[in-house]
């Protein structure tokens, strides 16, 4: 089955709407911008790469209708579409990148005329989209270079094709290794509290034929400590200059039990994912999204106590130390990190 997370169709930006699955395979056609910043803002599209993509085109769909011959208007309004867009999530550094890359190509041109800098505003978006295809089939091939034929790997949230556009970061890196013929088995923790590894990564892996058992989060020691896992892969959000890497909360939880058990760590993510301005993890800014998001079954069963205080952070950063190597799309990073990851993402 062929999935496409997010395309520009029909003048409007077509995404599947991911709080459906595994229900419903369902499709949103999104014309205006308010509606794009609550699809991102309620995780109906999300992912690193795929903010990024999302953000890009929802720059275009913001300017595409301006009518204007004075470049200041033009300007204030990429600003104002900019900002807008980027006030619906702190933390994944793709949305901030695809909305960088955007406005950069709106600078580089700025005396053209409208209508050329509109053509040209798309065609970036275009290209991102395109690029991001390449750049994970790259991280599948060097990441699977890592995974033995048998090997049983732990993941967590999705960062796979639900997170990009057609193939994956961590996924795609066992998606390689089963074309090249690899038998594996995945293990996908069910990501409290929305359960992006249950619903997300638990369907696609199946729709592509992947060996994949599900287990709550808090059973994922029980397996190492049996032996049955050779391998953790997670995705990242928000790459630090240093190495220390934010992605879904847990993520830190399973970063700790492999060093503990001896098992390597991996990070999968694409050099536009990196942050070279965040020195550390300190510098990655957090999202702490609705509380009922833990009091609630996915909004629709309350689960704990009316009035009862809940902390509900996204995202936990995973020291570099625990680590054991970055798949990117330039090659693998492995430590010191604070040297070799400026020697590859500026390449």
């Amino acid at each position: 089955m062929k999935i496409t997370t997010i395309e520009w169709k029909n003048n409007k930006i077509r995404l599947i709407d991911q709080t459906k699955l595994p229900h419903k395979l369902e499709y949103l056609d999104i014309d205006k911008l308010e509606d794009l910043w609550q699809a991102i803002k309620l995780l109906k599209v999300r992912g690193a790469p795929a903010l990024g993509a999302a953000a890009a085109l929802g720059v275009y769909l913001g300017i595409k209708d301006l009518k204007t011959k004075d470049p200041a208007v033009f300007n204030k309004e990429l600003d104002r579409v900019s900002h807008y867009i980027a006030g619906s999530r702190p933390t994944a550094r793709n949305l901030f990148w695809g909305i960088e890359k955007i406005c950069s190509v709106a600078r580089k041109n700025k005396g053209k005329d409208l209508a050329a800098l509109k053509k040209l505003l798309y065609e970036e978006a275009c290209r991102i989209i395109e690029n991001d295809k390449s750049s994970c089939r790259k991280i599948g091939e060097y990441g699977s270079r890592l995974i033995k034929d048998n090997d049983t790997v732990l993941t967590i949230c999705n960062a796979g094709i639900l997170a990009t556009i057609d193939y994956g970061t961590a996924l795609g890196v066992l998606y390689r290794a089963k074309e090249e013929g690899k038998k594996i088995k995945v293990f996908s923790c069910e990501t409290r509290p929305l359960l992006q590894g249950a619903r997300l990564t638990a369907w696609e892996l199946n729709q592509k034929g992947v060996d994949v058992t599900v287990i709550c989060d808090n059973m994922a020691a029980t397996l190492m400590r049996q032996g049955k896992i050779n391998k953790v892969i997670a995705g990242a959000d928000r790459i630090a200059a240093n190495g220390d890497t934010a992605n879904k909360i847990g993520t830190y939880n399973l970063a700790v039990l492999s060093s503990y058990h001896k098992i390597p760590f991996y990070i999968a993510a694409p050099v536009s994912t990196f942050d070279l301005r965040a020195q550390s993890g300190k510098d990655i800014p957090i999202e702490e999204r609705d509380p009922r998001e833990v009091s609630e079954l996915l909004f629709k069963r309350v689960i704990a106590p009316k009035g009862v205080k809940i902390f509900n952070p996204a995202f936990d950063v995973t020291p570099r130390n625990l680590i054991s190597a970055i798949i990117t799309d330039k090659g693998v990073i492995r430590p010191p990190y604070n040297l070799n990851i400026k020697r590859i993402v500026r390449l």
